[in-house]
């Protein structure tokens, strides 16, 4: 088959989550099909990947759109009811891109990425078309809002989450959508009751995330990553220190906490001290999860999968989570995770896992099971792949 992937930003390097799942699903369907990407680029230094993509992709076409231009869209668009996330990605030139490809070639599917670049294949529909979304972004926004205390902040997100509540009826315009979590899914379902909705889960690499014979002895290391410029692991991480690490103290008074993500911004790197490290960009996270006894997702706000959730579990780490990035994941509590709603039972659990090796490896071991089963990137690659078929019969 030959395949189109309409992406908001370039691929890679492959650090955060839209870029993580374009790069590990295309480098598997690359195998039996042909594939071309056009994506935006941002600064001059994304185009440096573009020979690591075609590796990837047979095509590569790029369009170049610096954030000032995406804040002209967005200040342009401002009485507008389509989402700000929406007018960002505005481009004539993207248009054309797009309009010159589908002359030249006959797609057999189009994968578009991101409610952010729906609009631009709204009204293909004789075109095999499939809309992946990263999550369901009006419940985020809603999420959002129910955390926020600025009260500008929550009057702007109060505005977003509505504009993005009405925009996502765009999915009725494709054949197929697809959203990566039982809970997104369940979410537009009640609002969008009559799209063809499907779930295409995260993944994990599992010759990155390889378990090696993890190192359950030691319980004196909590780990949090992520993308720390990213508002809900700035709020996730934030909340843990100021009100749930004091209590596990009380009772592990030796016990430190990781921080690994990239790009921290002031407010996480000022939570630095004798026992919390803020590593900033760690190359091979692989290693930090091997050194953890215990990895945190204490999320208050956000949607569809956890990375950090998943790839702890591939490395047979054990996780303590709330039920954001838990619910969607559609697992028992602790097969590889708990879930904790309530910051006594979040404190506990994780008090209880780092009092036990026993209990940190039978977690850890039923996590790189459940991984093994549905989160392979080999796995979901299968189900993308019968996706585009389906559509392609249409």
């Amino acid at each position: 088959m030959k395949i189109l992937f309409l992406a908001n930003r370039i691929p890679y390097p492959p650090y955060r989550g839209d870029k993580l799942k374009i790069y590990n699903l295309a480098r598997r369907l690359c195998i039996e099909h042909e594939l071309h990407l056009i994506t935006f680029t941002e600064s001059e230094d994304d185009k440096q990947y573009i020979s690591e993509l075609k590796k990837i992709f047979s095509q590569v076409q790029t369009v170049h759109l610096p954030k000032w231009r995406g804040a002209i869209n967005c200040l342009k668009g401002i009485w507008s009811d389509i989402p700000f996330q929406v007018l960002y990605f505005q481009s004539k030139k993207m248009e054309e891109t797009l309009r010159y490809a589908l002359q030249m070639h006959t797609y057999d599917a189009i994968h578009v990425q991101h409610l952010r670049m729906s609009p631009y294949l709204q009204h293909q529909k004789q075109l095999p078309r499939i809309l992946d979304l990263p999550d369901a972004f009006s419940l985020y926004w809603k999420r959002r809002q129910a955390i926020d205390k600025n009260s500008l902040k929550i009057a702007f997100e109060k505005v977003e989450q509505k504009r993005l509540e009405k925009f996502e009826a765009i999915i009725n315009d494709y054949p197929l959508s697809l959203v990566c979590s039982q809970e997104d899914w369940k979410y537009l379902r009640a609002h969008q009751p009559h799209a063809a909705l499907q779930i295409l889960p995260n993944g994990v690499d599992t010759t990155t995330f390889k378990f090696a014979e993890h190192d359950y002895s030691h319980g004196h290391t909590l780990l949090f990553t992520g993308n720390m410029d990213y508002a809900p692991n700035v709020d996730a991480v934030t909340y843990f220190v100021d009100a749930l690490l004091p209590f596990i103290r009380k009772q592990y008074p030796d016990v430190k906490l990781v921080i690994a993500g990239q790009r921290p911004i002031k407010k996480v790197r000022a939570l630095a001290n004798e026992y919390i490290i803020v590593t900033g960009f760690v190359k091979d996270l692989s290693a930090m999860y091997n050194s953890a006894s215990v990895v945190i997702s204490p999320l208050r706000f956000g949607a569809g999968t956890q990375n950090k959730v998943l790839e702890a579990m591939a490395m047979g780490v054990p996780v303590v989570c709330t039920h954001i990035g838990f619910e969607g994941l559609g697992i028992q509590d602790g097969e590889g995770a708990f879930m904790r709603r309530e910051p006594q039972g979040f404190v506990d659990t994780v008090c209880e896992l780092l009092s036990s090796a026993t209990l940190r490896e039978t977690t850890g071991t039923k996590g790189r099971q459940t991984i093994a089963e549905k989160f392979d990137w080999d796995v979901i690659t299968r189900q993308l792949d019968q996706y585009f078929k389906e559509v392609s019969r249409l």
